[in-house]
């Protein structure tokens, strides 16, 4: 659990059997989660420099693509009354720029999908909750769900809490999530590896695909 912000935290945890490494299983599956244009472009409000996130995410969907392994984007998008965002426009007022149907809501072109390849639309933080993405797993045969994108701290995290809460092994690579500060970034992933889900290098699921 090296995302510990001290080796005191590190021993309580390992001393009390948290954060044991699950490990794929024989299907694995890779949701993007949010990596759209409000989200990757530094200079809205809801945005971060997260280029070396959609360069890692870019060689897992490589990977992916190249086995015909499942794979998904999110975006999230709210009509223009915001009436389908609920409280949650209220506690992020920076919400209103994912406007359905605007560029701000678009998966980044850098990782743009293909043809045949489905944008799962959400409203809130999980790609889980209110959407058909456990359907959509159930049907291709999935057990293990690779989680890349963004934010650590938000969407993936609680993508990552439902997906164990759906049964299956949860894979977060670091290298291919992100954050808008450092801190949230770190203290989530210690916190996913702890309790929900392997936090591992985009290298070392390149690896267990044989890639």
């Amino acid at each position: 659990m090296e995302d510990a912000p001290d080796a005191e935290t590190r021993d309580v945890y390992d001393r009390r059997a948290f954060g044991r490494d699950v490990g794929f299983g024989e299907r694995p599956a890779l949701v993007v989660v949010d990596l759209i244009e409000a989200f990757t472009d530094p200079e809205t409000n809801l945005g971060s420099n997260v280029d070396s996130v959609v360069e890692s995410t870019g060689r897992l969907l490589a990977a992916f693509r190249e086995r015909d392994l499942p794979r998904y984007f999110t975006t999230v998008a709210y009509e223009e009354s915001y009436g389908d965002a609920g409280v949650f426009v209220e506690k992020v007022p920076a919400l209103r720029e994912l406007r359905l149907g605007t560029d701000a809501v678009r998966v980044d072109e850098r990782i743009a999908p293909r043809e045949g390849e489905r944008v799962i639309l959400k409203k809130y933080a999980s790609a889980f909750f209110g959407t058909d993405l456990s359907t959509e797993l159930t049907t291709a045969g999935a057990d293990t769900l690779v989680v890349a994108g963004v934010t650590t701290s938000g969407c993936v995290r609680a993508t990552a809490v439902d997906s164990l809460q759906h049964g299956y092994r949860t894979i977060v690579p670091r290298d291919a999530v992100g954050d808008r500060a450092a801190e949230p970034h770190r203290a989530n992933l210690f916190d996913i590896a702890a309790k929900y889900g392997d936090v591992v290098t985009t290298d070392e699921v390149l690896a267990e695909l044989g890639a």
